[in-house]
């Protein structure tokens, strides 16, 4: 991946919907150019698809939190995952160090749909305890994870 691969992810982040011919007049890169370039993102697996990016609060999701579960001694990550699948207020999961064995993220309708969503997720079986932060605003939100040079 080079300069210009970086450029053109970056550009695809911005807006998704931009055409080839958009993102080639930014990149110096005819539109077939470009196009080759994200198919071949693409299939390297560094471009995993395209996604419409939903403001929650517009939808009645308006309220999110941050919950630790802290799990039996043997509970795997797999374990983990298929649990929190089940829930359809969780919108991440990941391990961590620390303490808690997983942070969740949650956002629901309001507090007593987050408390619900809660009592779910403290019934999994493997979970013994939790602790919950919920979150007051969201300052800063990238729509990826990974810094491109822009």
């Amino acid at each position: 991946m080079d300069a210009v691969d970086q450029r053109i992810i970056a550009l695809l982040v911005a807006d998704a919907r931009a055409s080839y011919a958009e993102i080639g007049a930014k990149v110096s890169l005819s539109a077939p150019a470009v196009k080759r370039r994200v198919d071949r993102l693409r299939s390297t697996g560094v471009i995993k698809g395209f996604t419409a990016v939903i403001e929650p609060s517009a939808v009645g999701w308006t309220t999110e939190a941050f919950v630790e579960l802290f799990c039996t001694g043997r509970t795997t990550p797999a374990q983990i995952t298929v649990a929190t699948r089940r829930h359809p207020e969780v919108i991440g999961a990941y391990t961590v160090s620390g303490q808690a064995d997983a942070l969740v993220h949650l956002r629901a309708a309001d507090i007593g749909h987050l408390e619900q969503a809660l009592e779910r997720l403290r019934a999994e079986p493997f979970v013994t305890s939790t602790r919950s932060m919920v979150v007051l605003s969201r300052l800063v939100e990238a729509p990826t994870a990974i810094p491109l040079s822009s």
